[in-house]
């Protein structure tokens, strides 16, 4: 299912398609991106994104949990990846992720009912050298996963909290 499919708000309705335009694919809706495919350069489908994690204290996007295998979710496996390794497909509507399928049976992964500390900073590190991605720093120095924004047509970049106010 493709976020055109789950905008509920009718964010893109009309206006997905023209340069210019409405929130997307720039600025989209976090619940429009759940349920999203994601497929490799060989048209491998490697499941479906079932959540996004937010980094609280910086404000970035940190990880987005594909989900892979299984049936039904019986024996369905999570992997949390940096979401600067996802790249926005705006043609077919998916997300693109450059892993093989086999590749991606061996990454960091965890069941449904048992998520790791995904603040762990190993564990972290141990994501973003599988993926051969590079974590962010937060405002606390802290090491971190991921952005928000782009310049380049991937989902990944930098971000800005220019205006923001912090509660």
């Amino acid at each position: 299912m493709s976020y055109i499919e789950r905008d509920t708000y009718g964010i893109y309705k009309g206006r997905y398609d023209q340069e210019g335009e409405g929130p997307g694919p720039r600025l989209m809706g976090a619940d429009t991106l759940l349920g999203n495919d994601v497929y490799n350069s060989k048209e491998e489908d490697l499941g479906d994104v079932k959540e996004i994690m937010l980094d609280m204290e910086s404000g970035n996007i940190a990880y987005a949990v594909l989900s892979f295998g299984g049936i039904l979710t019986l024996g369905e496996k999570l992997f949390a990846v940096p979401w600067n390794a996802l790249k926005l497909d705006t043609k077919n509507k998916r997300f693109m992720l450059d892993v093989d399928k086999e590749r991606l049976e061996m990454a960091p992964g965890f069941d449904p009912d048992r998520w790791p500390d995904m603040a762990d900073e190993t564990w972290a590190r141990e994501v973003h050298s599988f993926y051969g991605t590079q974590p962010y720093s937060s405002p606390s120095g802290t090491t971190g996963t991921g952005t928000v924004g782009s310049t380049t047509g991937t989902m990944g970049g930098t971000s800005s909290t220019k205006g923001t106010t912090r509660h």
